[in-house]
């Protein structure tokens, strides 16, 4: 038999393989990573939820056009009563790439969980939230030309957000649903670049006035390996577009749905944790695309992304 150390070396060395010719992550609006739907959840047989949890982490991705997206966040989990958590998720963002620099605080994820039933070593889970805007996605370049969404911290919008999950030690089953109720306000457009040095790279860019994006759901499965102080878990997250995102048109400026925009994105995802002591994990978060929308206007899509956080209980 293979020993368990040489085991999680080798899963790690595969999947970063694979990172290093494509990967996308999770590629959404942030809803796999609220409540019932983030991945490597904490499991107890104990009914009562009392668990209460501070993480901080930073995520660094790179796009197809070559920007750099970086960010750092703040998550914080309190109970509430017996069998409910509720989270709320501050993270600021930034981008570096070859149309400028912008940085900002980015939207904020608020939820509510409940477990809803557990039977035997299995434990049902339910969560309620939403995605606060925390201004416009009108961030400029220095000259004062809009930048396309891939530069913005914001995606302007306020989201619905649902899901479920169904986990044990080993396993976890999870489905969400997310709703944006309003329009991006970003008014990106090849126009204003016209004439200049960078036309032809912002021309590559998808244009996002008064972008309405289509409605998603998404499953994750995923599968743990645990041990007393380190795990390992390995997993599929397909995400699919249910509605096409709609734009105006920078040519006709007359309003145009995008067929290419719905459908399918599914990544396979691999991550590890390590329990310093009792209180607080490492904990360490890559994923590989496998499929890919072929339009992503509200610039959700990455070429690579890998996340880094320090989780706290008390």
């Amino acid at each position: 038999m293979i020993p368990m150390s040489r085991f999680w070396f080798l899963c790690l060395s595969f999947f970063i393989s694979i990172l290093q010719a494509n990967s996308q992550g999770c590629s959404d609006a942030g809803f796999c990573t609220m409540g019932a739907m983030r991945p490597n959840q904490h499991y107890t047989k104990k009914v009562e939820l009392k668990l209460r949890t501070l993480e901080v982490g930073q995520y660094i991705g790179y796009t197809k056009f070559h920007d750099y997206i970086f960010a750092y966040w703040v998550d914080a989990n309190f109970s509430i009563g017996k069998k409910m958590s509720a989270q709320i998720k501050l993270p600021v963002q930034g981008t570096m790439g070859p149309l400028g620099n912008t940085f900002g605080l980015g939207d904020v994820s608020l939820s509510a969980t409940r477990i809803i039933k557990q039977w035997g070593k299995w434990q049902f889970s339910g969560t309620l939230g939403g995605k606060v805007p925390t201004g416009s996605p009108q961030k400029k370049d220095a000259e004062g030309r809009i930048l396309p969404m891939y530069y913005q911290s914001t995606l302007g919008t306020f989201d619905f957000i649902a899901g479920v999950s169904c986990i044990n030690r080993n396993w976890l089953f999870a489905a969400g649903y997310q709703l944006p109720f309003n329009k991006v306000d970003n008014d990106f457009f090849w126009g204003p670049w016209s004439g200049t040095d960078l036309f032809s790279t912002a021309k590559e860019y998808p244009t996002s006035k008064d972008l309405k994006r289509g409605m998603d759901v998404m499953l994750r499965v995923e599968r743990n390996f645990r041990a007393s102080k380190f795990n390992i878990h390995v997993g599929l997250l397909p995400i699919w577009r249910l509605t096409e995102d709609q734009r105006i048109d920078p040519l006709s400026r007359k309003v145009e749905s995008l067929p290419t925009s719905t459908g399918l994105a599914l990544s396979a995802l691999v991550g590890a944790g390590y329990h310093l002591n009792t209180r607080s994990n490492l904990k360490l978060l890559f994923g590989a695309r496998i499929i890919q929308r072929e339009k992503n206007p509200d610039g959700l899509s990455r070429e690579f992304v890998n996340t880094l956080s320090y989780e706290f209980r008390f």
